[in-house]
């Protein structure tokens, strides 16, 4: 690599969600945006993107379904086609997904209970467009809350070019809010330029991440997200091309991306390394600068035993994780933590970024030790129900526990269903 190496840790040295808090600066910035929106409005969302060159004055805010279809119209014919092929795996994935969710109907003392799986109004699809726009987030935001059954989904991105707005189309948004950052996530959640929306989810950048975490509460949003991150294993037989090429495919994301590596021996190592300093330098510009950048931010650790490399894959808790070993599945069945596993040589992390079926917006920064990625699950509510034919069993306990809790007012709102006349 001309010189440059991964930095190597030890077991003890992985880091873990501790070492990626958040940017107090960053949350400032954020805040000031969100209580701008909030308290002016579209006005106040104009402010933020006229000064930050995502709109002129008197330039509209919002494209509507018809300026979709349009952009759609426009697009290379190839693009389309392109776009449908990832639009039904994706969506096909999600419907899959929720089919498995089933209605519960169960008896209980004195009646039934269960809960109905139930779609939210709204939905808001952050669709990044900084330096590298990207459709692919359309597609995966747009395609599971359809099929969850959202009635509204409206996409915000800054600078959308036509093929994200034609992924948009395709995926079924209502429309499409020309601003980002932390301004356009407030709007969502407020209803500026757009309907109010239920849930606010999608991958951005660090101002995007900071609004969304502070709205949490007004709206519902997936879970955190950050700097991407691939965390991968590989054994004496894993190919160092194909190791070097997917580190280099994560490094070129952002200058913040974390890409690391778990392998068998040094010398897997170091062919790893000569492997990225041949494909870096092919790498055209400006991706070769930030991949380089990136790479710093990475590490390699020498680990052979199957406990040790667990336990480093679960303090880690990466967003992206590859199996690059002789018995993948049974490697993933010790590893508990990680937003997405890539079992097996062919299974390349960039495959899950481009629209096999799984979604590729997944928790990062440690949030994969408890949170997984953007699913139907993230657009529906277990709306539990109870109906009681004949209270009596339930009505007796209640009262004692009420009063076992002093709230009399408890107790004899129990009771009187005791002697309800015509029970």
């Amino acid at each position: 690599m001309g010189g440059y190496s991964l930095k190597r840790i030890g077991p003890d040295e992985v880091p873990g969600p501790q070492a990626r808090l958040f940017d107090p600066e960053v949350d400032a910035v954020a805040a000031r945006a969100i209580r701008d929106v909030r308290d002016s409005g579209e006005a106040g969302l104009r402010k933020w993107a006229e000064e930050l060159g995502e709109l002129s004055p008197g330039d509209r805010l919002l494209y509507d379904r018809d300026d979709l279809e349009a952009a759609y119209r426009r697009t290379d014919a190839d693009v389309r086609q392109l776009l449908s092929r990832a639009r039904g795996r994706i969506a096909a994935f999600a419907a899959a997904q929720r089919s498995c969710l089933s209605d519960l109907d169960t008896a209980v003392p004195g009646g039934r209970a269960g809960h109905k799986f139930v779609p939210v109004a709204r939905a808001g699809c952050y669709v990044p467009g900084g330096r590298y726009p990207l459709p692919s987030s359309a597609l995966m935001t747009v395609c599971p809350a359809k099929a969850a059954g959202v009635g509204e989904v409206w996409c915000a991105g800054p600078h959308p070019t036509d093929t994200s707005l034609a992924a948009a189309w395709l995926a079924g948004a209502d429309g499409f809010l020309r601003c980002g950052g932390a301004h356009a996530i407030a709007a969502l959640a407020f209803g500026a330029g757009v309907p109010r929306c239920d849930v606010v989810v999608g991958p951005g950048g660090k101002y995007v991440a900071s609004a969304k975490r502070q709205l949490f509460g007004i709206i519902g949003t997936e879970a955190p997200a950050g700097p991407s991150e691939l965390l991968i294993v590989a054994d004496s037989e894993a190919h160092p091309g194909i190791i070097a090429g997917d580190l280099l495919a994560q490094a070129e994301h952002d200058t913040a991306a974390v890409p690391m590596l778990i392998c068998a021996s040094e010398a897997l190592a170091r062919k790893v390394e000569e492997e990225i300093a041949v494909q870096l330098a092919a790498l055209p510009a400006p991706n070769d600068k930030t991949a380089s950048i990136a790479l710093q931010n990475g590490w390699i650790l020498v680990a052979a035993d199957e406990p040790t490399i667990c336990a480093c894959v679960d303090s880690c808790a990466p967003e992206h994780l590859e199996l690059l070993v002789a018995d993948p599945k049974g490697l993933a069945r010790g590893i508990r933590s990680a937003g997405a596993i890539f079992i097996g040589r062919n299974s390349a992390e960039v495959f899950g970024d481009y629209g096999a079926g799984p979604n590729h917006t997944l928790p990062t920064g440690g949030a994969a030790r408890f949170a997984a990625g953007l699913s139907v699950l993230n657009f529906l509510r277990a709306r539990t129900w109870l109906e009681i034919s004949d209270p009596g069993p339930l009505a007796e306990d209640s009262a004692k526990f009420a009063r076992l809790e002093r709230l009399e007012g408890h107790a004899r709102a129990a009771e009187v269903r005791l002697s309800w006349p015509g029970r």
